[in-house]
């Protein structure tokens, strides 16, 4: 998949560069897709639900009265789950949410992400951003060149390494994400509208895996 790169202006570099077919080219497959943003969603809840039970909740443990002879139904103390103020009955206790899912179905539910993205023409190269003070303003107007950040359509701008400025720069912009290439989930790809790689972090892709 070859790809131009563009500088800020929005502009072709006339340079080029070719994404290998192995992550960018694959035919997805959306079940495994679905899976890591389940796992990734479901990694984000703290899983702290707490209520109190009959045995937890303040109140005598005295019997509210006798047995029988009353001509009322039988009751225990007022912690009773069916009286207000007490316990509640099958109430949420804290749990994790964490899914496993093996290694190689992550990896390729990332690449099937990639290849979706390619597939809807939205990943732009970008020449690398070398910002010198972190400014809004700026980044808000390379954004607005490369006519990506518009009707609030999401972006995510993948890095090869963090840079302070970048993320200073783009902070404030509701629509707009960064990331580093080494942390990038399957589930930012998908949340996003496009996939802005600077150049640098693109590079990464085609260098040959070193052998141990």
């Amino acid at each position: 998949m070859q790809l131009d790169i563009l500088n800020i202006e929005g502009k072709k570099t006339g340079r080029t560069i070719e994404l290998p077919e192995e992550i960018f080219g694959v035919e997805p497959n959306n079940h495994v897709i679905y899976l890591a943003v389940k796992q990734y969603l479901a990694a984000q809840r703290q899983g702290t639900h707490k209520v109190k039970t009959r045995a937890e909740v303040k109140g005598a443990s005295r019997k509210l009265h006798k047995q029988k002879g009353t001509g009322g139904s039988r009751k225990g103390n007022i912690r009773n789950p069916l009286y207000k103020g007490g316990g509640t009955i099958f109430g949420p206790k804290p749990h994790k949410y964490d899914i496993k899912l093996n290694r190689k179905v992550k990896d390729l539910a990332k690449i099937s992400a990639l290849s979706v993205k390619a597939k809807e023409n939205s990943i732009i190269v970008l020449e690398d951003l070398n910002l010198a003070t972190p400014k809004t303003a700026q980044f808000a107007g390379i954004l607005e060149k490369l006519n990506v950040n518009v009707n609030g359509r999401k972006t995510l701008v993948v890095l090869p390494e963090y840079n302070d400025n970048v993320y200073l720069s783009l902070r404030n912009i509701p629509t707009v994400d960064s990331v580093m290439l080494s942390d990038i989930n399957t589930y930012d790809i998908m949340n996003s509208n496009t996939l802005i790689i600077t150049e640098s972090a693109a590079k990464i892709f085609t260098e040959e895996p070193v052998e141990a």
